[in-house]
């Protein structure tokens, strides 16, 4: 068989339906040909058989053959076509969407037909009137993505205020007054936002992965104090249990004793009295024997013989009394309240100790300080002075009350602070939340900010809805205020004692706290001794 003629253009070999080259040619009546897949379908969306290309109208259905030549000639054209135009489609590139089989780059894109050509399917469109008029573009994948769908335009325009694609028509329309740019200028800077976002994403990973491993380590110490701190309460239960169970035993001891006591006494006088009663049945035996005796000189012997009757008693001063009970339980209790405070003792201390770790350094800070207060060099004491000291005006200083915070504040984890309160009559000590009103009077409650103690020659006053009172402590000298932020808790203690005051629980903390004092008003010297923020002393 002759070799293709190469010379003649891929017009000479392609279907004018489908636009490649014949895949099992056949020729119709009126000489033109096409695919045999092509034509039957057209034919099948037709109501007359009609030639797509000449119009020719066929009564019947023709029954087309493959025209074998022709077709062997196709398919070595096809070949060579192949051949000559690269058959591989780069990474970067855009296929042709006509070719079948192998792609081919795309040369263009239309924007009408939505469709990318290859330099083969291109040529109908360098040729044929009607698709000359449609707008060709460099090639494009995913057209259909590209285009407007409101006006069928090239989203070529980047809306800088919507942050949308848009087409020339959207910017006279619905983005009339937004700024657009092209999409090459906005893709330069957010290509340079990507390439920040880039570079900061791994260290953000990292971050999280330590974040993660911090998180991960907590929970596992936290198990390992949970199960310590179960071991401990269990040995600590199991001596209570052991206390009480002892008591319990001691008292049941007291009680069996004195009702053991009692029963003795019963037995030893009911023997007696069974044995006065068997005597005497005895001698009424030989009484009421001796009576009936008629013989006077047996009677005067017999009568001789009788033995004397036994001592007698009075039985009516005899008793036997129930055991008394009163006060074997609270003298049993009082013993068992002992040995339970001791162990609350070492209870108190070791809390104390625990808490005691958590122990931050503050101290305290002069912008914020009332004029009438005193501070140490060292911000570790204040006192009042009576009287208002001009200072710069500051927005931290509080001006109506006569309050100071630390420098210092905390917005999470858990912190321990003493103060000295010793020879003083009147104070004020806690923590407050950062927003407080430092320049109008305010109540001294949670709700506007404060978990503090206000101590005068009444007791101790929680301001809170309503106020705790406490009762006074003889000798109170330092005061230790412990706050745990997450866990939303305040607790006081009296430290030389190693007793919690009181504990403020359920609270709700936002923002950061900051210790705060007050030391009171001078009282014409007896309140002049100053609040000292005291170094912790852990004691054994």
């Amino acid at each position: 068989m002759a070799c293709a003629n190469t010379s003649w253009s891929e017009e000479n070999f392609s279907c004018s339906i489908c636009l490649d080259v014949f895949n099992s040619p056949v020729t119709t009546a009126c000489g033109h040909n096409f695919c045999r897949t092509c034509i039957t379908k057209f034919w099948d969306e037709q109501v007359q058989f009609k030639c797509p290309v000449c119009d020719k109208i066929f009564d019947t259905k023709p029954d087309l053959q493959v025209n074998t030549l022709f077709s062997e000639m196709a398919a070595e054209f096809r070949t060579s076509v192949q051949i000559k135009e690269q058959p591989c489609v780069e990474p970067a590139e855009v296929p042709c969407d006509v070719c079948t089989g192998t792609q081919l780059k795309a040369v263009k894109s239309c924007l009408v037909c939505l469709i990318s050509y290859c330099q083969t399917h291109l040529e109908p469109h360098q040729r044929v009137a009607g698709l000359k008029k449609h707008r060709l573009v460099e090639p494009m994948d995913r057209l259909a993505d590209r285009m407007c769908k409101k006006h069928d335009r090239l989203l070529d325009l980047f809306c800088q205020t919507d942050q949308v694609c848009v087409c020339q028509f959207c910017t006279e329309a619905d983005h009339r007054s937004h700024p657009v740019v092209p999409l090459k200028e906005e893709y330069k800077v957010k290509t340079a936002q990507l390439g920040k976002i880039e570079a900061e994403v791994p260290q953000m990973i990292q971050e999280r992965k330590q974040k993660i491993k911090e998180i991960t380590d907590t929970v596992e110490l936290s198990n390992k104090e949970a199960d310590r701190e179960i071991a401990d309460g269990g040995h600590v239960f199991t001596a209570l249990i052991g206390c009480v169970e002892k008591c319990r035993d001691e008292f049941n001891q007291t009680v069996k004793e004195k009702l053991k006591s009692t029963e003795k006494r019963a037995e030893d006088l009911i023997k007696e009295l069974e044995q006065e009663v068997e005597d005497l049945t005895n001698r009424c035996s030989e009484v009421k024997q001796l009576s009936h005796t008629k013989d006077h000189l047996h009677f005067l012997q017999a009568f001789r013989s009788l033995k004397d009757p036994p001592p007698p008693r009075d039985w009516t001063t005899v008793e036997v009394c129930q055991p008394s009970y009163v006060g074997t339980l609270r003298r049993s209790l009082d013993q068992l309240e002992e040995t339970l405070n001791m162990e609350m003792k070492k209870l108190r201390d070791a809390e104390l100790k625990r808490v005691q770790q958590y122990e931050v350094d503050v101290t305290l800070d002069p912008d914020t300080a009332h004029p009438q207060l005193i501070l140490s060099e060292d911000g570790k004491q204040v006192h009042d002075g009576g009287e208002e000291k001009e200072l710069p005006d500051n927005p931290k200083r509080f001006v109506n009350q006569v309050l100071v915070l630390t420098k210092q504040s905390f917005s999470s984890g858990r912190f321990y602070f003493e103060v000295q309160v010793k020879d003083k009559t009147i104070w004020f000590l806690g923590v407050a939340r950062e927003s407080i009103d430092r320049k109008d009077e305010t109540m001294f409650t949670p709700k506007n900010g404060y978990w503090a103690l206000f101590f005068n020659k009444n007791g101790f006053i929680l301001h809170d809805n309503p106020p705790v009172c406490l009762p006074l402590r003889a000798e109170l000298q330092k005061v230790g205020v412990f706050v745990d932020y997450d866990e939303g808790l305040v607790s006081f203690y009296d430290v030389e004692a190693r007793v919690c005051l009181y504990s403020a629980t359920g609270c709700t903390f936002s923002e950061p706290l900051y210790p705060i004092l007050s030391p009171g008003s001078p009282q014409e010297g007896k309140n002049s001794a100053p609040l000292i923020i005291s170094p912790v002393n852990q004691t054994d």
